[in-house]
């Protein structure tokens, strides 16, 4: 057997207790985000966000599931420029529909057409309010080039050939209708939701594939 000298010994128990340590306070994170209100995750509230947000939000509560009771269906247009200098307002792209298209067939579907575009709508949703758009926390800004960097990288920095300069944002919502034996009503139907354009330049695309 090999024999391990001291300070390998020493290096390797550091190491372990280093990993063991940020798992266990990752791992903390996580349970403080989606456990009930608290003292404890009250106090450490901006901690607990910095180590979740964006990447491991959860869209789940400890004690109180609260499963989806409406889809929504997101789709994006670009307006572009074309020679001469006009510009030109292309159709809507279903950017939801893809992610559909991605999951149907796939025994193994991954979590980006899964999750990724309707994670990055709800925390849009999340941090504006009113049908105008305005914000309503200091993240607003970054769940704006969230939600259109993801975008971007689908359509690309051209479409059909011409140079993007705007990309434009809508959202239906379609209500889970309640099971017949709840007695629940029929909820009633909203007209899609259309954002503001936003202006594309290349710091949009900066570090997308």
């Amino acid at each position: 057997m090999r024999a391990w000298s001291t300070p390998a010994l020493v290096v390797l128990g550091l190491t372990a207790a280093l990993l063991i340590g940020a798992t266990a306070l990752f791992l903390g994170a996580i349970l403080l985000h989606v456990a009930p209100a608290n003292s404890l995750s009250r106090e450490y509230r901006a901690q607990v966000d910095a180590v979740v947000y964006p990447e491991f939000e959860q869209n789940w509560k400890l004690f109180a599931p609260n499963p989806l009771q409406q889809n929504i269906s997101v789709d994006a247009r670009v307006r572009t420029v074309v020679p001469g200098g006009e510009t030109r307002t292309h159709d809507w792209i279903g950017l939801t529909a893809q992610d559909i298209a991605a999951i149907r067939g796939n025994p193994a579907p991954g979590h980006g057409d899964q999750n990724l575009l309707r994670r990055a709508w709800d925390f849009y949703d999340g941090t504006h309010t009113g049908p105008d758009g305005a914000l309503s926390t200091p993240r607003g800004k970054l769940a704006e080039e969230y939600l259109k960097r993801i975008a971007l990288q689908r359509i690309g920095r051209t479409a059909d050939g011409e140079r993007i300069l705007e990309i434009q944002f809508r959202a239906t919502t379609t209500a889970v209708a309640p099971p017949p034996w709840s007695g629940e009503s029929e909820p009633v139907a909203t007209a899609p939701r259309e954002l503001p354009w936003w202006p594309v330049d290349d710091e949009d695309y900066r570090g997308l594939a």
